[in-house]
């Protein structure tokens, strides 16, 4: 069984639409899902994660357990999504043995180039594409 970790902040409607699309395809996995606060945190819960912890000694801890981490490419970047992302988080994201796949939003600081064509259902759609790869082992 794959240990999935879900990372969200702020709202945590991103990791919500995540679980409840991991939830509908009924995969053998366990999703642990850490929003950077409690909202985010209990948005995931609802949406059906197996459990659930909020704020940077949560991200930290799950990072190291998690075997797939999904989330914002924000997760990634320090002081991202409105500073909720701290250097912790971000260093425990990065340097985790997990794969991780990151769905690249643009926001007020940080642009990525190449996305202003593609929307969120596009985004979150191809990230599960590449997860169901991972699952069944023909990602790279």
């Amino acid at each position: 069984m794959k240990n999935i970790l879900v990372v969200d902040a702020q709202g945590g409607g991103l990791g919500r639409q995540i679980i409840n699309l991991i939830k509908n395809e009924n995969y053998d996995v366990k999703i642990t899902a850490v929003g950077t606060n409690s909202v985010a945190t209990t948005a995931m819960l609802k949406a059906g994660a197996n459990e659930a912890g909020t704020g940077e000694n949560s991200v930290v801890v799950a990072a190291g357990k998690a075997d797939i981490i999904i989330g914002p490419i924000g997760i990634v970047i320090v002081d991202s999504m409105i500073g909720e992302i701290t250097e912790k988080m971000a260093c425990a994201v990065a340097r985790s043995s997990a794969k991780r796949i990151l769905i690249p939003f643009s926001n007020c600081d940080n642009y990525i180039a190449g996305l202003s064509e593609l929307g969120t259902g596009k985004l979150i759609e191809d990230a599960m594409s590449q997860l169901r790869k991972y699952l069944v082992g023909e990602a790279c």
